[in-house]
């Protein structure tokens, strides 16, 4: 499990990816040895991870939720084979292993020429059902998720560590920055020196970059860990029907929730989806049955239990893949 010092290096990374070690020892009081020491064990024992994302919109993409039900001993090799491509993220198995979730980045101006929607998926043998939503609009996730990960700094301590981003003239992402973002989607906090080295761009020019995209919202940092250290052993999708004219508010209700860590509108039958990150069984029934049941507008509610998450919130893998442990967030 983890100690204070862990949990505040941990909250001040959701914070800021990319904050210096010596900038997160003074938050925390400790010395930079120590926060250099302490990252570098949770990156070997718990899988943490900080990962620098484009905001999808802004980035001209668009993000397909693909469930796949598969025969149980396909699943796993189907998950795998997802989980290698440079085009997905967040791939689970789900529903006693007979499901794979997995969100599916396309060109939001070529969608239909997506070769993993119409081509790939649709040929792939074992495969005996296909569902897609196009995420339309997220109310909870990426830089804000999982509060239940992120609450050992004060408010004095979150300041200290936010990015200013005073004076840098905001810009959004464009196909010069492929480079600089593919980089990033590796290792958030990959070194100015090594992302000089990956776009070809001056120390310098890649430092301004980084702060203007970061300054226009279109480049985000997210974090990746095993949320078993945490506490959380019982994870699960939940799919859920509410009125159109219900769906804003219940969603900015939900996105408040500490139970969860993302929220998304989406196309479907379905017109919400939301993962919850719970304690165990009982916790997640008290959830579903007290908070949510309380919501009439939600109409119908199917829970989705997460057995495993073999890919996260980065496109780009990261040296050899792994296999996350039950209890990751995602």
């Amino acid at each position: 499990m983890l100690d204070d010092v862990d949990r505040a290096l941990v909250h001040a990374l959701h914070i800021d990816g990319r904050a210096p070690f010596s900038r997160v020892a003074a938050v925390l009081g400790v010395s930079a040895q120590t926060v250099a020491r302490r990252y570098r064990r949770l990156r070997t024992e718990a899988g943490l991870r900080v990962v620098g994302l484009a905001d999808p919109h802004r980035a001209g993409r668009t993000q397909w939720l693909v469930r796949l039900t598969a025969a149980p001993r396909s699943a796993q090799t189907i998950a795998e084979a997802l989980m290698r491509r440079a085009d997905t993220s967040w791939v689970k198995l789900t529903s006693g292993g007979t499901e794979i979730t997995a969100v599916i980045h396309a060109p939001t101006d070529d969608t239909a020429g997506n070769p993993l929607l119409l081509r790939d998926i649709p040929r792939t043998g074992g495969i005996t059902a296909v569902s897609a939503h196009c995420l339309l609009h997220t109310y909870l996730g990426g830089p804000a998720n999982w509060r239940r990960g992120a609450r050992t700094l004060d408010a004095e301590q979150q300041r200290a560590l936010r990015e200013g981003g005073q004076g840098v003239a905001p810009r959004e992402p464009g196909p010069g920055d492929a480079a600089l973002l593919a980089a990033l989607e590796k290792d958030g906090r990959a070194g100015i020196g090594e992302l000089s080295r990956e776009t070809g761009w001056s120390p310098g020019t890649v430092a301004r970059r980084l702060a203007e995209l970061r300054a226009g919202g279109g480049l985000f940092f997210d974090v990746e860990m095993d949320a078993g250290l945490f506490g959380v052993r019982t994870r699960a999708l939940l799919w859920m029907s509410v009125r159109p004219a219900d769906l804003e508010p219940v969603a900015t209700e939900l996105a408040g929730h500490d139970e969860l860590a993302f929220v998304a509108a989406t196309t479907g039958p379905t017109n919400l989806v939301a993962q919850a990150l719970c304690r165990d069984p009982a916790d997640l029934h008290r959830y579903l049955t007290r908070r949510l049941g309380a919501l009439e507008a939600i109409r119908t509610l199917e829970t989705s239990p997460v057995l495993r998450t073999l890919k996260a919130a980065s496109p780009a893998l990261a040296g050899p893949a792994r296999v996350r442990r039950p209890g990751a967030p995602g």
